[in-house]
């Protein structure tokens, strides 16, 4: 019974990620080791954040909710734009794909390193827990959310964007790099529980997913 947990755990976590590999056309152009080199900046910007944060930010435990603190630590994110914008600016090809390589590296290598050993030694317990099947579906909400983000960088780094766009684009990237902050203060005030907190990061991904989508859409109709 718990290996049929930790299946479904896994299945839930990583078959998107394959499904989208195949359906997005990625797999057409043989860009399995640019997700692998997208997965690997991945690993070195994660280093970095982690030591500017250790070295600048001390972890806040307990109390009073630092509010001021953690919107900084939450500014760091920022990096990960930096990130997604290096990826894509190695890869030759279309917008589309040059989006997709990097959300999916990007995104299957958080999967891999926060997810992976947790859902292996927890999934795999005596007793059933919500929790890891909440974790592999907040899996799948990170995958949308590098896949707007990544949008939103080659969106804002075009050349030739209209300036009547760039605004739009520059706040939907201020909500996507603050999103967390956001919603992890939005728990804390209101007291959700972990079920009502996964749907409002899904509702909030979804809501900025469909505005980027209509962004980006009427960014390469104007620009075709």
């Amino acid at each position: 019974m718990t290996l049929f947990h930790f299946g479904n755990c896994f299945a839930l976590a990583y078959f998107p990620y394959f499904i989208t590999y195949k359906c997005s056309g990625l797999s057409e152009y043989n860009a399995f080791w640019k997700c692998v080199q997208a997965g690997v900046t991945y690993l070195f910007v994660q280093l970095c954040k982690m030591l500017f944060l250790a070295t600048f930010f001390p972890t806040w435990e307990g109390g009073i909710y630092d509010f001021i603190g953690e919107f900084m630590k939450a500014s760091v994110d920022v990096a990960d734009l930096i990130g997604l914008n290096l990826v894509m600016s190695r890869n030759a090809g279309k917008g589309e794909y040059k989006i997709m390589v990097a959300a999916l590296g990007w995104a299957t290598a958080e999967l891999i390193m926060s997810r992976c050993i947790p859902l292996w030694v927890g999934a795999r317990g005596i007793e059933f827990d919500w929790k890891y099947i909440q974790m592999s579906i907040d899996s799948n909400i990170s995958l949308v959310h590098y896949i707007v983000a990544s949008a939103q960088v080659w969106m804002i780094t075009r050349y030739d964007l209209y300036h009547t766009f760039r605004p739009a684009v520059l706040l939907l990237m201020f909500l996507s790099v603050y999103k967390a902050f956001v919603m992890e203060t939005f728990v804390h005030l209101c007291s959700l529980g972990s079920w009502m907190a996964l749907l409002a990061r899904a509702v909030v991904t979804g809501l900025l997913a469909l505005s980027t989508l209509a962004l980006y859409v009427s960014v390469v109709n104007v620009h075709s």
